[in-house]
């Protein structure tokens, strides 16, 4: 036995596996869509990441959460449903399948089938989408526990009492000036003409206000517009003004505050904690927390159906949300250089977690398309009766079937560069190459004589268990896949060609 009959044994082998391997590619495709195999791992690797672990990715509140984020219009538009009733028809058998499958499952674990006739992906909706981008996921779990409409709310509310102070003391500095002029008249006149244009700037701080609420402007806009209203009154203030400590004393108090609180908007911002911080932002949907019944006491009068609405809402948000986003925002508070940075922080902090997650799942995901590779890779060896040793029997006699097998390999090799393979086009070449193929395959008569099992003279106990190891063998071999039976199949044959031709 020479070195180039071995090389022909084995590109027999491997050329038969491959095509095998094909075929079970394919099949292994079609159930994995019939059962949405991959979308319902998704749908269950995301209520595992919200949950926080597996034991508790079954409560009714992850359910419900996992529900909202597939119903939301960016998670939604990943999934594309056919229309029109020839296209849905065969996905309505599909759909019918896997319900009746899922239904068995859970009977067989005891578990629940589907709460209110609901269905895995919930809403009644009967598929979801294989994969969602993390950057989707974060922006849509964000906007499901309605973080951005939670710190606005705290925004407007710690924003109206920055607007009460700042004005309290400007009416108090009026005051003490009126306390100390009363016995002046003229000064009592300057007050009043003061007073009147104070109630002018309290009216425009509160249309500034109002503004800021309507998102008509945002904060450091509604800031420098009440400096800018606090700059008029105190020009119109020294402009009427006479020569008099207690009024250079005044207006003094009133350019202090000035300097104090609308030069410098960043700083203003960051000392009066007009825009919380990463903690304060995750605290927002923990009803135990300070934060929480601070919004609760701002929105509970003037705003109580969108109130109403949130607590309804975080009411059924499981606890390890909070817990998860808590590490989360401890982690990217370093990070956070700017109070407006603290949700896009955060989200971003979402995407780095949920792809570690799907990584994670990803790889189970694979374990389970092996182990099921393999369980498929037997059968086809079984029904096609694929017995490795045979087959290798048969290669190493039959050198008009091996010669065939080597030329078919060595075309489909040819028409199917190894950095440029299109599997779908080797599967129709690996088609057309085995009419002209007589494989050692199938329970015909004569594959049966030839494996010695057919003949008389009692029950070949031994060839049995040949048979069987074969088909093991074999399974394993056909769950290596396509692609690791293509690759090797190209280095052999290049070994046998005394090396690789060189590139064009």
């Amino acid at each position: 036995m020479n070195l180039p009959f071995i090389f022909d044994v084995t590109l027999g082998l491997i050329f038969i596996y491959l095509t095998l391997s094909l075929l079970a590619s394919e099949i292994q495709e079609l159930i994995a869509t019939l059962f949405q195999w991959r979308a319902q791992h998704l749908r269950r690797a995301i209520e595992i990441f919200l949950a926080g672990d597996l034991q508790n990715s079954q409560e009714l509140r992850v359910i419900q959460l996992v529900n909202q984020i597939y119903a939301n219009p960016l998670v939604k538009g990943l999934n594309q449903e056919p229309k029109g009733f020839l296209a849905i028809l065969p996905r309505q058998l599909t759909w019918f399948i896997a319900s009746v499958f899922r239904t068995f499952k859970s009977s067989t674990q005891g578990l629940q089938s589907m709460n209110s006739g609901d269905t895995v992906f919930g809403d009644q909706k009967h598929s979801g989408p294989s994969y969602i981008p993390a950057q989707t996921f974060a922006n849509t779990l964000i906007d499901t526990l309605q973080v951005p409409v939670l710190v606005q709310k705290l925004t407007e509310s710690r924003f109206a009492k920055f607007k009460g102070k700042k004005l309290a003391e400007i009416q108090n500095i009026l005051f003490k000036m009126q306390e100390q002029a009363q016995a002046d008249e003229e000064m009592a006149n300057l007050f009043n003409t003061m007073y009147q244009e104070f109630a002018e700037m309290h009216a425009s701080f509160e249309q500034i206000a109002w503004n800021f609420e309507q998102n008509k402007v945002d904060l450091e806009t509604s800031i420098n517009r009440m400096g800018e209203s606090l700059d008029r009154y105190i020009d119109s203030f020294q402009a009427s003004m006479i020569t008099n400590d207690i009024l250079t004393k005044s207006l003094r108090r009133l350019q202090i505050l000035k300097q104090d609180y609308f030069s410098d908007v960043e700083k203003s911002i960051s000392l009066s904690g007009l825009k919380p911080n990463m903690n304060e932002i995750v605290q927002s949907i923990n009803r135990e927390s300070s934060v929480y019944q601070e919004i609760k006491e701002s929105m509970q009068d003037k705003d109580s159906e969108t109130f109403q609405a949130i607590e309804n809402e975080i009411d059924r948000l499981p606890p390890s949300i909070s817990q998860n986003l808590t590490i989360l925002a401890n982690n990217a508070q370093t990070k956070v250089k700017k109070a407006e940075e603290g949700i896009n922080v955060l989200r971003q902090e979402i995407e780095t977690s949920f792809n570690n997650s799907m990584d994670r799942a990803s790889g189970v995901y694979k374990r389970n398309a092996k182990g099921v590779a393999i369980l498929l890779g037997i059968i086809i060896a079984v029904s096609s009766n694929a017995d490795a040793f045979h087959i290798a029997n048969r290669l190493s006699k039959d050198s008009a079937i091996r010669n065939t097998i080597i030329n078919n390999a060595g075309e489909v090799l040819r028409q199917n560069p190894q950095y440029a393979v299109n599997f779908e086009a080797l599967k129709n070449q690996t088609d057309v190459a085995l009419t002209d193929v007589s494989l050692p395959l199938g329970w015909t008569d004569t594959n049966l004589r030839q494996q010695a099992i057919t003949q008389r003279g009692g029950f070949p106990l031994f060839k049995y268990l040949s048979m069987f190891a074969g088909w093991v063998l074999s399974g394993v071999a056909i769950a290596m896949g396509a692609p690791f039976w293509f690759d090797i199949l190209n280095k052999i044959v290049n070994v046998r060609n005394s090396g690789k031709s060189p590139n064009s």
